[in-house]
């Protein structure tokens, strides 16, 4: 171990220590991520490289011995850093160029030092961000002194609120372009290895970050910027468990929407599309005995709730609204309840009841196929929407606040699939819990410290996943040290062996049943979702989606890993063939060219920023008065449109489109109906007959048909009308 530096000592001890915790695992298989994965990727293991020429140390290029003391530099640097950011790192590793070869029978070649040495550092979330570094007390004077010494200018003498005198250092966070790691990386450099090391270093991480609002963590946590809402939420919560004049009492109003748990794609604003809420009420042998007869309760509830709210605080607008009208045993009515600032939340009514119910009719033999049918999808719409969901957000919530680079890594990889047009096939919670095992079964890494490395990891995992034979499990056993009453009994025991091999009969029970699948694609299940199907069933995602998901998430990481190849080049001098770095751009860019339809939306109506688009508001009053507006966003018309794509020739077309700028809509013809097949009355989609060739033996039968794509790109045109700029169509 003679050539073993004292860096690369304590990284070998890092991944002994993480080799035994995964081998310590007694329910999940680590055998891949211990023995067959490879784990030294930059961009996966670490959150932010430093680079600094060779040059920069100005060592004698001439001298025999410039290997020794190019090591000597790179010790005194891991100490200076080490000791500079004491808990705000992790991990410290240092990778120098490859030395050059030669003949054994010359002498070893003088020349100039190429290259650069990278330096590599894992981070600490909880603490990376703190600006005021406590040193010994000014009583101390041999320590005081060695502190002073160390910092030079920027260590001064402090009294803190508990009367005690420190040396401090303190950073500042006006500038948010430059992290308190860096300034205390830049100033270390200049003072201990020299001006011209610190001119020269470049630092770089968390590169992704920047595009989603706040997704940089930087002196708060992730979740701050969804705070208005969530205060605004709790101030609701409260006024309506005042009200006295309710037939019963408030049990518990709990969060069901992304905006809810921290996890929408932009932090909600005053006027934003309403956040779903789900009220129950204290047990009551009162309630009517019949699903249609508790809808009618829930109305007369929620007239009395807006009533009631609007008389007691006068600041609240509430409006009861209708839905599902054609499925009169589900949810009737919601209340759209809007708050002082501006936030307005969709509350549904639960009742525990209606599964009861809803299982009891499944239960009835005499029921016909299509009132069994309807009873089973309302009764798993009715678990998704009014048990899941909030346990899910529940969960989010608490996860969240304890990994503080979880909502910005979901946010950044929810961007992801809404840039490749993906976000309107996979439900919230799927995109959720992808990232969410990133976090909590993060091996054979560290939990990601940074938006861009939770994002990177997770789409490394997407393109290993095979989920034709593999299930996403997530185990949420440690997510709750003082958990509500509800999940305590799913989590608190944690996961067992036998609820893993569980919940994979499960799965496995499922490819059995449906092997082309045509209803299940992916299985997602948790300790809290033991189905498996709640936010996958109905082909959502179907398996063409799917294995785009795949080959785009195999494409990312490819990019990345190419990135660090070059890197790695870089490092070694290797300037001439040096290829382009990736850009955070460069992976949230769609490729139009492998659909079949694109139609261009009318830039006057997208949600994508237009430069030449003037604000319709010209003055600052207006303005404040139009953000502090009561009444809550209306579903945007490209969206609308969107939907009525769907709804009018889903079968025909798998539509694609971008939610969060809808400035394209794309298709994919279904090639069942792009080939011929035999007529027949209602296909479900506009089509043209084709006369095949026939004996004659069989008038009539000699017709076949296919869709007659010229008449429905006519029929979406008429549909769009001014909404639609063009329409491309592949040939």
């Amino acid at each position: 171990m003679f050539k073993m530096t004292p860096w690369s000592y304590r990284r070998l001890q890092t991944e002994a220590k993480s080799t035994v915790d995964m081998l310590s695992d007694s329910v999940f298989d680590q055998f891949d991520s211990t023995f067959i994965l490879k784990t030294e990727l930059p961009k996966l293991k670490y959150d932010a490289t430093l680079e600094v020429p060779l040059s920069a140390f100005e060592l004698d290029a001439e001298s025999e011995t410039q290997h020794d003391k190019l090591i000597l530099t790179c010790s005194k640097m891991s100490n200076a850093l080490t000791r500079a950011l004491t808990d705000r790192i992790t991990a410290l590793s240092f990778t120098l160029p490859e030395e050059t070869t030669w003949s054994p029978a010359s002498q070893r070649p003088k020349g100039d030092l190429r290259g650069n040495l990278l330096v590599s550092l894992a981070t600490d979330p909880a603490n990376v961000s703190r600006t005021v570094d406590h040193g010994p007390s000014a009583e101390n004077k041999q320590e005081a002194a060695a502190f002073r010494k160390f910092w030079g200018d920027k260590s001064e003498l402090r009294r803190f609120k508990d009367g005690s005198i420190l040396e401090s250092v303190v950073w500042s966070l006006k500038d948010a372009s430059v992290s308190v790691v860096e300034q205390i990386i830049l100033y270390i450099l200049g003072k201990h290895l020299g001006g011209k090391v610190a001119e020269q270093a470049k630092l770089s991480g968390d590169a992704f970050a920047q595009l989603v609002t706040a997704g940089r963590i930087q002196g708060q946590s992730g979740v701050a910027p969804f705070l208005p809402i969530m205060n605004a939420f709790s101030a609701m919560e409260k006024d309506i468990r005042d009200l006295e004049d309710l037939p019963l009492q408030l049990r518990h109003l709990r969060a069901a929407d992304p905006q809810l748990r921290y996890t929408s794609v932009e932090p909600p604003l005053p006027g934003h599309s309403p956040a779903s809420v789900v009220l129950q009420f204290e047990g009551s042998g009162r309630w009517p005995d019949d699903l249609c007869a508790i809808q009618r309760t829930k109305i007369a509830f929620l007239l009395r709730i807006a009533e009631l709210l609007v008389k007691a605080k006068s600041e609240y607008t509430a409006r009861v609204g209708l839905e599902n009208q054609s499925q009169p045993a589900q949810n009737q009515a919601f209340i759209d309840v809007t708050a002082p600032g501006g936030f307005t939340f969709r509350i549904r009514i639960y009742h525990d009841r209606e599964v009861t119910l809803f299982e009891r009719q499944l239960k009835d033999s005499t029921l016909d196929a299509a009132s069994r049918e309807s009873a089973a999808a309302s009764l798993a719409l009715y678990k998704c929407e009014f048990v899941q969901s909030p346990l899910h957000s529940q969960v989010l919530q608490t996860l969240s606040t304890r990994f503080l680079a979880l909502s910005p890594s979901i946010r950044l990889m929810k961007r992801w699939f809404a840039s490749h047009l993906l976000a309107p096939h996979f439900a919230p919670e799927l995109i959720e819990l992808l990232v969410i095992r990133t976090f909590l079964q993060p091996q054979p890494w560290p939990v990601p410290s940074t938006a861009t490395t939770g994002f990177i990891r997770t789409l490394s995992w997407i393109s290993r996943w095979d989920w034709r034979h593999v299930p996403l499990i997530v185990d949420f056993s440690t997510t709750f040290s003082n958990n509500p009453t509800e999940v305590a009994d799913s989590t608190s025991k944690g996961m067992k062996t036998e609820d893993l091999e569980r919940l994979q009969t499960r799965f496995e029970a499922w490819r059995r049943i449906d092997p082309a699948m045509n209803r299940v694609v992916l299985f997602a299940a948790t300790n809290l979702d033991e189905e498996g199907t709640t936010w996958t069933d109905k082909s959502k995602p179907e398996k063409v989606v799917a294995a785009r998901l795949t080959a785009l998430a195999k494409a990312a990481t490819q990019a990345a890993r190419a990135d660090d190849d070059r890197l790695l080049k870089h490092i070694n001098g290797d300037d001439a063939k040096e290829q382009a770095a990736l850009t955070p751009e460069s992976l949230f860019s769609a490729n139009f060219s492998e659909y079949d339809i694109v139609i261009n939306i009318n830039p006057k109506h997208t949600l994508k920023p237009s430069k030449k688009r003037k604000s319709g508001v010209q003055f600052k009053n207006l303005e404040i008065q139009q953000s502090a507006r009561k009444e809550p966003a209306t579903t945007p018309l490209p969206q609308l449109f969107a939907k009525e794509l769907l709804d009018i020739y889903g079968e025909a077309v798998l539509w694609f489109w971008d939610p969060e700028t809808l400035d394209k809509i794309a298709g994919l013809w279904n090639p069942v109906v792009t080939g011929q097949r035999s007529w027949k009355i209602k296909a479900g989609w506009n089509s043209e007959p084709i006369r095949k060739k026939s004996s004659g033996e069989e008038k009539g039968k000699d017709v076949d048909i296919r869709v007659n794509k010229a008449a429905v790109m006519n029929e979406i045109k008429r549909l769009g009308g001014d909404l639609i700029k063009d329409i491309e169509v592949k040939a």
